[in-house]
C-alpha cells in the first residue's frame, strides 16, 4: 500500500444519489428514507423536513454501508433554514458526523441516535461562544491524556461561525488509538480510546454487549446526522490511512 501521503482521496458520495449509503430514521425501518429527508440537489446531500408535518422525535441518521477504522474524513456543511418548531432546543443549527457507529440495521426501531461518536456541527445562535467540532458520546466514552471521559460532550477550540457560512472540517481517526478534530485546516480538539460506555448507561449499548461486543471501538460506520435542523453536505471524501 501506497504511504498515507501519496494516498488518493475517495470519494464516499458520487453527487448524483444516495448509492453507497443507507438511512435509518427513528420510527421507520432501516432503508426507509422517511419524508425525504435526506435528498440530493446541486450536487449535495441536503436534509430537508419539507415534507414534515411535524418532527415528532424522528431523528435521522444516513449510514456509509461500509465500515472504516483508520482514515481521514473530510467535508464540508452549511446549515439552512430553521429548525422543526416542535424539535427540543439543542437541535437549532446542530447536526453532526457520527463514527465508529453501529450499523442501521442494528438499530431499534424507536431508538433515536446509534452508539457512536460525532463530530459535532454547531452554528451561532447569537447567544455567544458556540464552537463547533466538539465531541458527543452517545453510549461512549473516550480518553484524553490518559484519563476517562464519561461526560457526553467534550467542547473543541473551534471559533463559532455563522450559520449559512460553508465549513470544512477533517475527522482524522487511528482506530481506537487517537482521534483529531480539525476545522478549516486547524486543529480544534485531539483524545484517545474511543470505546464503549462499560456501564451500559444507554439500553442500545447494553444490547450491544449482548450480541459480543468488546469495550475499545477500532472501526464502524460513518453516519451524516438528521436532527430537526436543515443541513446540506458536500465534497464527502475519504484518505485511507495505515493500520
Amino acid at each position: 500500500m501506497a504511504p498515507a501521503a501519496e494516498r488518493e482521496w475517495v470519494k464516499l458520495f458520487n453527487g448524483v444519489n444516495l448509492d453507497g449509503w443507507t438511512p435509518k430514521i427513528t420510527g421507520h425501518p432501516a432503508g426507509e428514507n422517511a419524508l425525504n429527508t435526506f435528498r440530493v440537489e446541486d450536487g449535495m446531500i441536503k436534509v430537508s423536513y419539507a415534507d414534515y408535518p411535524k418532527f415528532e422525535g424522528q431523528y435521522g441518521h444516513l449510514y456509509s454501508n461500509l465500515v472504516y477504522s483508520h482514515y481521514i474524513l473530510r467535508m464540508e456543511y452549511r446549515f439552512e433554514g430553521k429548525m422543526m418548531a416542535d424539535a427540543p432546543s439543542y437541535v437549532n443549527l446542530n447536526s453532526g458526523v457520527m463514527y465508529h457507529s453501529q450499523s442501521p440495521l442494528s438499530m431499534g426501531l424507536k431508538q433515536s441516535f446509534p452508539v457512536s461518536l460525532e463530530f459535532q456541527f454547531l452554528a451561532d445562535e447569537g447567544k455567544g461562544k458556540r464552537s463547533t467540532a466538539n465531541v458527543c458520546t452517545p453510549g461512549t466514552n473516550l480518553e484524553i491524556d490518559g484519563k476517562l471521559v464519561t461526560q457526553h460532550i467534550v467542547e473543541s477550540t473551534a471559533p463559532t461561525f455563522p450559520a449559512g457560512e460553508w465549513v470544512k472540517i477533517e475527522l482524522e481517526v487511528h482506530g481506537d488509538e487517537q482521534v483529531i478534530h480539525r476545522v478549516n485546516g486547524k486543529e480544534v480538539l485531539h483524545y484517545q480510546k474511543p470505546q464503549l460506555d462499560p456501564e451500559g448507561r444507554i439500553e442500545a449499548t447494553k444490547q450491544l454487549y449482548a450480541a459480543g461486543a468488546e469495550t475499545p471501538l477500532r472501526f464502524g460506520h460513518i453516519a451524516l446526522q438528521a436532527e430537526g435542523q436543515g443541513v446540506w453536505f458536500r465534497n464527502i471524501e475519504l484518505k485511507p490511512l495505515d493500520d
